[in-house]
């Protein structure tokens, strides 16, 4: 049996924790540069506040109800998140964990007997809030896929499953089925979930896990549809640490804190944003063969000032795939150079890897010195110490230090639990 262990309003409850008079009250969480709602709690949600809608236009609603407001603070959340899955794998053991996202995890529960599924995944969660503050919710089923649908409808009515939901006959895995829309259906996309109810007449869950492996690998992407087909028949075809779409590309993008005109702070940008990415390719070992670097200008138009204008982009297709920043950089800001139109006034910049390889598989250059070594102890150096220190203590000068571009965020609380100068005071 497998489990998911979802984080419930996972940024609204790291604020939470330090803020115990916002219990049971009405909060939501900003996106980078205080733009839209990426977090909200129950109570927010209940007032109508919508997800991922522009905090300018929720902003009224949210201060009539005197909504508590912050900005994202992604050092208090990551260090959150290590908690919680720190608890995670003393509870199961680390080979059962698998990390699925910031607040999300699968865990392999083949240690369980089949009666105690219920009584552990309880257990489970009373523990991780408890030791870590966090309230979850946990779905348990044959697959991967069924746990997510148990963890949906757990969360969903919380108060009558109370936040644990256990598929362990077919009899309540045909009905979680049957309440699940297929849209909501775990790999199954926007489009996808169209093409279903309308070319076929498939609604739900259900219905999706009645049709022929073979239709799912001829309408439903090839292996990708056949795996999903059989989990939602009670299959396991995911196993831990598989993911049901490989990922194919990593992007770093942000909206600067104010209007940029200067090339050297959009140099500064994008070198700050391939930095990162190569830290996210190394996190998962793998190297990237191609580069791709966008602006977005604003446009002119005092009536579309919170529109962009068409976004402008190139790539580079490297010699070889590298995950070593400074390899990045340097076709980074060539293209910077590239795209820079004088005068324009821009708001955003990203940088994306693609063509991604394992690291391990990178062929040298029989022509060139090997360097590869001296350029992997370099980037461990410095994701060791950034990571322990924070704040990217270590970064090429290319990223800058003053960084007047940098996001806003003017309503972010304090990073208790990183940074010695903001600890927790207790009057």
């Amino acid at each position: 049996m497998y489990a998911i262990v979802d984080c419930n309003s996972f940024y609204c409850s790291c604020e939470r924790l330090f803020r115990p008079d916002l219990e049971r009250k009405p909060v939501v969480v900003l996106s980078n540069n205080d733009g839209c709602i990426i977090s909200r709690s129950d109570e927010a949600k209940s007032l109508g506040v919508e997800m991922a809608g522009p905090y300018f236009k929720a902003k009224p609603l949210i201060e009539k109800h005197k909504v508590a407001t912050f900005s994202s603070n992604y050092n208090l959340y990551g260090d959150l998140s290590m908690r919680v899955m720190d608890t995670l794998r003393h509870l199961v053991g680390e080979q059962r964990v698998e990390v699925y996202s910031v607040d999300e995890a699968f865990l392999l529960l083949d240690m369980v007997p089949p009666g105690e599924l219920d009584k552990v995944a309880k257990e489970i969660r009373e523990t991780v809030e408890q030791w870590t503050g966090i309230s979850v919710s946990i779905g348990v089923a044959p697959t991967k896929v069924l746990s997510k649908v148990a963890n949906r409808l757990a969360k969903k009515n919380k108060k009558a499953t109370n936040c644990v939901l256990v598929l362990d006959n077919r009899e309540k895995l045909t009905a979680a089925l049957k309440k699940t829309a297929v849209g909501d259906v775990w790999g199954i996309g926007g489009q996808y979930a169209h093409k279903l109810r309308e070319q076929w007449c498939i609604y739900d869950a259900l219905q999706l896990s009645h049709m022929q492996e073979e239709w799912g690998r001829k309408y439903l992407g090839g292996v990708v549809g056949m795996r999903l087909l059989r989990e939602l028949k009670g299959i396991p075809a995911i196993g831990l640490h598989d993911e049901l779409v490989n990922k194919k590309m990593i992007a770093t993008t942000r909206m600067f804190g104010v209007p940029v005109t200067d090339i050297r702070d959009i140099r500064e940008a994008v070198a700050t944003y391939t930095s990162r990415a190569a830290e996210k390719l190394r996190r998962q070992h793998s190297a990237a063969r191609v580069i791709t670097v966008f602006v977005v200008p604003r446009e002119e138009s005092p009536a579309a000032q919170f529109r962009h204008g068409p976004t402008l982009a190139t790539h580079w297709v490297l010699p070889k795939a590298t995950s070593f920043t400074h390899e990045l950089i340097k076709p980074a800001l060539a293209m910077v150079k590239q795209l820079y139109r004088q005068g324009a006034v821009y708001k955003k910049a990203g940088v994306m890897l693609s063509g991604l390889v394992p690291d391990v598989s990178v062929q040298g250059n029989l022509f060139t010195p090997e360097t590869k070594n001296k350029g992997r102890l370099l980037m461990d150096m410095i994701d060791n110490v950034n990571f322990s220190q924070r704040d990217d203590l270590l970064k090429f000068a290319s990223s800058g230090t003053t960084r007047d571009w940098k996001m806003r965020q003017e309503l972010r609380s304090g990073r208790y639990t990183t940074r010695w100068n903001e600890l927790f005071q207790v009057s």
